[in-house]
């Protein structure tokens, strides 16, 4: 693996984990919203959240998922990887000052069709916050 170019299908097997960490802030949740236009009271207003079952204002479900999506571009397979497919189960609630580390593992190699079948978590210390699995398509040396 390059800066460039991620690992090719040759270089995958399964078992390959690999981990990315992102502190999330009060900042990301603000451009997060800016961006994406989910500007849902449970994110943005501390009144209201404070009215709900989280008691405090959390962070987009997508954002966290977002730290997933880094794993696999910069770390496994890493740049240059395509994505094509994800699921996502959300287990508990994000917020600012919270470390979301994602780890992605590869479950599952297509060598013929260069696609790679990888579970996803992401943890906040010791609480699972998101699982699901992704599909990949990375590159080959051939």
């Amino acid at each position: 693996m390059n800066a460039l170019n991620g690992y090719d299908i040759e270089d995958l097997s399964e078992g390959m984990t690999a981990t990315f960490a992102k502190t999330i802030t009060e900042a990301d949740i603000v451009l997060f919203a800016g961006a994406s236009g989910d500007n849902n009271a449970v994110h943005i207003n501390q009144e209201f959240a404070e009215s709900t079952l989280f008691k405090s204002r959390i962070a987009h479900g997508m954002l966290t998922a977002s730290v997933i999506s880094a794993a696999i571009a910069n770390k496994l397979p890493g740049p240059g990887t395509i994505y094509l497919h994800q699921t996502l189960d959300f287990k508990a609630p994000v917020r600012a000052g919270d470390t979301v580390r994602a780890t992605v593992s590869v479950r599952n190699l297509v060598r013929d069709k260069r696609l790679v079948w990888l579970n996803t978590v992401c943890t906040v210390r010791d609480t699972t916050v998101i699982t699901g699995e992704a599909l990949v398509k990375v590159g080959t040396r051939a």
